[in-house]
C-alpha cells in the first residue's frame, strides 16, 4: 500500500471536513460570540467528544483494529470471515454498554456537567439548569458515533479509509444547516439548535457507515452478548488503552474547570477556537496517519512481515515531519490574520479575536508533538501493547496539570494551551525511546537524511 496515496485520500476527505468546521465555527462565532451561551454548548459537546474518544475512537480502535487485521491476515484461518465474526462479537458487548452508559449520563447529567463546568459558582440556576439540558441533548451522539467507529474500524482494515473520513462531513454539515436555517436573535436558542443537531449529525454518520458497509460486503448481525476468550482478550486490551486515552480526556475536564473558574466569561471560547485552527493540520497530517498506519502496521505485524512495519512508520515520522514543521510556524506567525478573518464577525469583536490567536500560538508550539504521538503510538497498538502509551499518558498528564496551574495565572488563556503542548512533547519522547530501545522503531537512511533537511526548510 501506498502510504503517501492513502493519506491524500484520507487528508482530502479530512481537509473538506476541517475547511467546512471552519465555516461551521465562523458562524457560530458570529451568531452567537464568545460568552455564557457559547461556552454552555461547547462543554455540552465536549461530554459526547469526550466519552467517544475515551470509549470508542480511542481504546476500542486502539485494541479492535489489530485484533481484526490479525484474525483477516491468519494464513491458516477464513479471513475476512472470521473478522467479521469476530466484530459481530465485539458489537454485542458494545451495544448494551453504550445504551446504558446513555441511560445512566441522561439521568446523572446534573451532577456531571458541574464537575465538567468546574461547579455552578458564578452562573445562576437558570443558566445552569440550560447546561445541563444541552448536554443531555448532545449525549446520544456517544451511542451513535461509537457504532460508527466500529464500522469505521472495520473498513479501514479493509483500506475503505475514505468512507470513515467522509464521516466528520455529515457533522459539520448538519451544524451548519442549523446555524444558516434556526439561528434566532437570542444565542441561548441557537445553541440549544446546535446541540439538537449533534446528534441528529451523529445518526446521519452511522446510515453512511452502515450503507458503505453493505456495499463492501460487511454486515453484523445482532448477537446476544457473549464474553467469548477473544472478546475478553479485547477487553484487558481496551481497559488500559481506555485509562491512556482517559488520561488526556481528563487533561481536557482539567483544563476547562481551571479557564471556567480563574479565567474571565469566553475565556473556553477562545480556547477552543484556537484548538479547532490548531486541528486542521492535526487532522488532515495527524490524525490522518494514525488511521492509515494502524491498520496497516497491524496487518503487516499479522504476517511477520517485521521490516515492512519498520519502513513504514518510517515514512510516516517522515511525513509527520515534512508537513507539520511549515503549519506550526505558519499558526505562530501568521494567527491574528488568520483568526479575524475567520472568526471578527458579528458577535466576535477585535479583543477576542487578539486573544484567540494567542492561544493558537501556544498550541501551536505543540503541533509536531501531537502529530508525532499519533505516528508512534500505532508501533505499539499494532503489537498488543496497550499498557505502556498509558503509563506515558499519565506521565503526560500529570506535567500537563502542573503546567496548568503553573501557567493559568501568569499567562491566562494562553496558560492551558501551552501546558498541553509541553506535556505532548513529554509523551513523545517517552514513546520514542521506549520503542527505539525495543527495537522496534529505527530511524533508516533515508528518514537520517531527510529529517534535518525539513527542519532546515
Amino acid at each position: 500500500m501506498n502510504l503517501t496515496r492513502a493519506l491524500g485520500s484520507v487528508g482530502g476527505l479530512t481537509l473538506a471536513s476541517r475547511v467546512l468546521g471552519l465555516v461551521r465555527d465562523s458562524l457560530f462565532a458570529r451568531f452567537v460570540g464568545a460568552g455564557f451561551a457559547s461556552d454552555a454548548f461547547l462543554v455540552a459537546f465536549r461530554l459526547p467528544n469526550m466519552f467517544r474518544a475515551l470509549f470508542a475512537e480511542g481504546a476500542f480502535s486502539a485494541a479492535f483494529i489489530p485484533m481484526f487485521n490479525r484474525k483477516v491476515a491468519d494464513p491458516a484461518g477464513a479471513g475476512l470471515a472470521d473478522g467479521l465474526a469476530f466484530a459481530e462479537e465485539a458489537q454485542s458487548v458494545l451495544l448494551p454498554v453504550l445504551l446504558a452508559m446513555t441511560a445512566i449520563m441522561e439521568v446523572a447529567a446534573w451532577p456531571v456537567v458541574w464537575l465538567l463546568w468546574g461547579g455552578s459558582d458564578g452562573v445562576g440556576d437558570t443558566q445552569f439548569a440550560f447546561v445541563v439540558t444541552l448536554s443531555r441533548l448532545t449525549f446520544p451522539y456517544l451511542l451513535l458515533i461509537s457504532l460508527v467507529s466500529l464500522l469505521g474500524g472495520i473498513l479501514n482494515s479493509l483500506q475503505r479509509f475514505w468512507v470513515n473520513a467522509a464521516a466528520p462531513i455529515l457533522l459539520n454539515l448538519t451544524l451548519i444547516v442549523a446555524l444558516v436555517v434556526f439561528h434566532a436573535r437570542d444565542p441561548l436558542a441557537t445553541s440549544r439548535n446546535q446541540a439538537i443537531a449533534v446528534t441528529v449529525s451523529g445518526a446521519l454518520q452511522l446510515a453512511w457507515l452502515w450503507y458503505n458497509c453493505r456495499q463492501n460486503g460487511v454486515r453484523l448481525r445482532l448477537r446476544l452478548p457473549r464474553l467469548s476468550p477473544e472478546v475478553r482478550r479485547l477487553l484487558k486490551l481496551v481497559v488500559p488503552a481506555a485509562a491512556g486515552t482517559g488520561a488526556v480526556q481528563v487533561n481536557l475536564v482539567i483544563s476547562t474547570a481551571l479557564a471556567r473558574h480563574f479565567l474571565p466569561s469566553g475565556s473556553i471560547s477562545y480556547i477552543y477556537f484556537a484548538d479547532r485552527l490548531n486541528q486542521l493540520p492535526l487532522g488532515l497530517i495527524g490524525i490522518g496517519l494514525g488511521t492509515v498506519l494502524l491498520p496497516t502496521i497491524s496487518h503487516q505485524l499479522g504476517r511477520g512481515a517485521e521490516g515492512e512495519a519498520m519502513a513504514t512508520q518510517n515514512r510516516g515520522t517522515e511525513l509527520a515531519l515534512l508537513l507539520t514543521l511549515p503549519a506550526t510556524l505558519a499558526l505562530i506567525t501568521c494567527g491574528f490574520p488568520i483568526v479575524s478573518a475567520l472568526f471578527e464577525h458579528g458577535r466576535f469583536d477585535p479583543v477576542d479575536a487578539r486573544r484567540t490567536a494567542q492561544a493558537l500560538a501556544a498550541y501551536s508550539i505543540g503541533l509536531p508533538s501531537y502529530v508525532l504521538v499519533k505516528v508512534l503510538t500505532p508501533g505499539y497498538y499494532a503489537r498488543g501493547d496497550t499498557r505502556t502509551p498509558v503509563r506515558y499518558a499519565l506521565v503526560s498528564m500529570a506535567v500537563n496539570l502542573v503546567g496548568n496551574f503553573a501557567l493559568i495565572g501568569p499567562l491566562q488563556h494562553m496558560g492551558p494551551p501551552l501546558a498541553t503542548a509541553l506535556a505532548s512533547t513529554v509523551n513523545v519522547a517517552l514513546l520514542y525511546r521506549t520503542l527505539a530501545a525495543r527495537g522496534q522503531f529505527a530511524a533508516d537512511a533515508q528518514l537520517r537524511r531527510r529529517a534535518p533537511r525539513a527542519l532546515l526548510a
